[in-house]
């Protein structure tokens, strides 16, 4: 019996990015395809199969130990990312700046969809979501540089909608106007 269901939920790749040194900037360079490999996005900094220990699981470990890398992309939802702008006082906010990898537009409550579900593509290339990407003050900065004092409200701005991290379950391509289907696990609430 299958443990994730398909959904009839299909949504479109709107922009697609990669960060290529985040020393330098957390500010993506945009492109109109990516190859998608089990490291992730290659040139991409938040890319490859481990990564060191973060802030986001220091209750489970010690901070940069080596630990499998679920981090490899930070999805975003085109609806959501208008929402962030307007509350940051803007028309529109170029993912860009916010580091993302890609930009999904039609999927509802995006930032809210199930860890463990499935992003599957036209080519069968699968993204795993491993869960809400909490907003943090690294896109300040390139925010702004670009809009002086929007930066300032991202953080705030993003709660609830800065999107997901996914890592690759099934290497392709990824395209901008490919649809996206969702699946998610096929199983009830948790509820201690």
């Amino acid at each position: 019996m299958p443990a994730l269901a398909p959904t009839e939920i299909t949504g479109e790749i709107v922009w697609i990015g990669h960060v290529p040194d985040r020393e330098a900037s957390l500010r993506s360079q945009a492109t109109q395809e990516a190859k998608l490999t089990y490291a992730g996005i290659p040139g991409e900094v938040h890319g490859g199969l481990t990564r060191p220990s973060c802030s986001r699981v220091i209750s489970q470990h010690p901070r940069d130990t080596d630990i499998r890398n679920v981090r490899q992309l930070s999805i975003v939802s085109f609806e959501e990312l208008a929402e962030i702008a307007a509350d940051c006082g803007l028309d529109a906010l170029d993912p860009a700046l916010v580091g993302a990898s890609m930009v999904v537009r039609g999927i509802p409550d995006f930032t809210h969809v199930p860890p463990s579900s499935r992003l599957q593509l036209p080519d069968g290339a699968t993204l795993v979501v491993d869960m809400e990407n909490r907003p943090c003050h690294l896109p300040a900065k390139p925010i702004n540089a670009d809009h002086p004092g929007a930066g300032d409200k991202f953080k705030i701005a993003a709660k609830g909608k800065r999107g997901v991290t996914a890592w690759v379950e099934r290497e392709g391509v990824c395209r901008i106007g490919d649809a996206v289907r969702l699946h998610v696990p096929d199983q009830r609430a948790w509820a201690p």
